[in-house]
């Protein structure tokens, strides 16, 4: 009987024993902390913040693109580069410009709406050539001008010939990326292809419906012209951010109910 009395009083006194805190394994694998943060804003104007810390532009482009749902793309150089930077709600072109040392953007300019639709960007190193223009603006489609009266002289010298030519219905001149648009009662079809002949750009005229031009508009960009001559207008042009520069790369005329659809 002692015997069974002490057995159960050591075991007991066993099941009593404190135990010994467990120290939980050290955590080898931490959160990796990311390189950059991007901030991406439509409204009311599209604007971009961006804090990176040797973050590498090839990441930091692919999340831009991602955000845009357009293409980026990267000069060689570009590739690997590392990126510190920290700034906030800048408009796209002052915030491009901070990425690389050249910097291209196509548009898209419906004239029935305000901001201008960004269709790819190029983030591209300091000795690296311009992309080519159909890089992002493609059209196989393109109308011709064809007029009657070939034989006059582009720069009459004459009082008689100069008189002759401020008297034409429809004058269009482009000097110093300056457009000036001369239309008394002149197709716009017509107006548009001119004005394509005058810049050397392609035109393309979907919509086959007559609408009258009567205007005189003196020494704009072409992107203010096309505005004021029709909300129907799809102007592409690419921004050349490092020189400051902008190029028309093709103009159409699109159907009124394509517009609207578009636009609603």
């Amino acid at each position: 009987m002692a015997f069974l009395i002490c057995l159960g009083s050591f075991t007991v006194a066993q099941s009593q024993k404190p135990q010994k805190p467990t120290t939980p394994a050290p955590d080898t694998k931490q959160a990796k902390k990311p390189s950059f943060v991007l901030t991406v804003k439509t409204q009311p104007i599209l604007n971009i913040s961006l804090k990176a810390e040797k973050a590498r532009v090839s990441e930091v482009a692919q999340e831009l693109s991602k955000r845009l749902k357009i293409p980026v793309q990267l000069g060689k150089e570009r590739q690997n580069e590392l990126l510190t930077v920290d700034f906030s709600e800048l408009t796209l072109e002052p915030a491009l410009q901070l990425l690389a040392p050249q910097v291209y953007v196509d548009y898209e300019i419906n004239t029935g709406v305000m901001m201008p639709k960004p269709l790819a960007i190029y983030l591209f190193d300091a000795d690296q050539g311009e992309p080519p223009l159909s890089a992002a603006v493609h059209g196989s489609v393109q109308s011709m001008l064809i007029e009657g009266n070939t034989e006059e002289s582009a720069d009459p010298q004459s009082d008689e010939a100069k008189k002759k030519l401020e008297e034409q219905p429809l004058r269009i001149t482009f000097e110093n990326n300056l457009l000036t648009v001369k239309a008394k009662k002149q197709p716009l079809p017509l107006v548009l292809l001119k004005i394509g002949e005058e810049m050397g750009i392609p035109v393309e005229i979907q919509d086959q419906a007559v609408s009258i031009v009567d205007t005189e508009i003196s020494k704009l960009p072409i992107e203010d012209v096309v505005r004021q001559l029709s909300p129907h207008i799809r102007l592409f042009l690419r921004a050349d951010l490092t020189r400051a520069d902008k190029r028309a790369l093709r103009i159409v005329l699109t159907e009124q109910a394509q517009a609207t659809q578009q636009n609603p």
